[in-house]
This record gives C-alpha cells, sequence and structure tokens, in this order.
C-alpha cells in the first residue's frame, strides 16, 4: 500500500529522489518477473502492471505511464555478451514493485523505466553480475 499511503516510507523515496540529480532512465531487476530467461523490457511505451490480488479498488487505479527505452535496452543486451539477455518488446512492463516506489520518487513519469527478469534457468550470482553490467549502460 506504500504506492497510496503517505508514511515515512514513501517520503524517504520521495526525499531521495531530491538529493539526486534526476536520472536518465530507472532500471530494475524485478524478482516478480521470474522467467525461463533473463529477458530486458524494450517497448518504447511499458505497461504498468497489477500482478496482486486482494488490494483495494484504488491501488489498480494507479497507472505509471513512464517511458521505456529500446535503444538502452539494446545497449544492455550488448553490455553483458556473451550472457544472454533477450528483448521483450511486448509481455512485461513497469511491475509494482517499480512503480509503487517510482510514483513518490518522480511523479511525473518522464525518466524511462527498464526492467530485467530473474531466469529459473540461472544461478543469482550470475543475475547479481549482469546488474554490475547494466550499471555501466549509463556511463
Amino acid at each position: 500500500m506504500n504506492a497510496l499511503d503517505h508514511n515515512r516510507t514513501p517520503s524517504c523515496w520521495t526525499e531521495f529522489a531530491s538529493s539526486i540529480p534526476k536520472p536518465t532512465a530507472v532500471a530494475g531487476d524485478l524478482a516478480h518477473w521470474f522467467v525461463n530467461i533473463t529477458a530486458v523490457t524494450a517497448m518504447k511505451v511499458p505497461r504498468t502492471i497489477h500482478d496482486f490480488y486482494g488490494f483495494p479498488p484504488p491501488l489498480f487505479d494507479v497507472q505509471y505511464p513512464a517511458p521505456g527505452d529500446p535503444q538502452l535496452a539494446q545497449r544492455v543486451i550488448d553490455l553483458v555478451e556473451p550472457t544472454y539477455v533477450g528483448p521483450d518488446t511486448d509481455s512485461w512492463g513497469i511491475d509494482h514493485g517499480t512503480w509503487s516506489v517510482l510514483v513518490h520518487m518522480f511523479p511525473r513519469p518522464d525518466v524511462p523505466v527498464l526492467q530485467t527478469s530473474r531466469s529459473t534457468q540461472r544461478c543469482p550470482l550470475t543475475t547479481t553480475s549482469i546488474g554490475r553490467q547494466t550499471a555501466r549502460a549509463s556511463k
């Protein structure tokens, strides 16, 4: 419920965002997106995903229409080679694990958002390595 609430946790996200330069993009690794390969969202307009149940209707009404960045996604894919990361152009989007934070950090959804999946076929250390390599995409 932190996406809707105004308590200490969302306040900290807002304060943190105001203390740093606005990023050119946000990339997140999502445990909620657990599939058979590692993928990165590569669509221009990712959808807002509500993959949860039993919460009040206002939470399902939240939309976070941030843009994607297909070119940055391709840069991520290129940086992690030879590890395979596939481009996801139509199946995922921005998961609640990301948008519930970003609605407080960047209320205007104008920062491109990328997400990477967790692969059922990979060791968690590989995911950590991909994250380190992905951080270089912004440099």
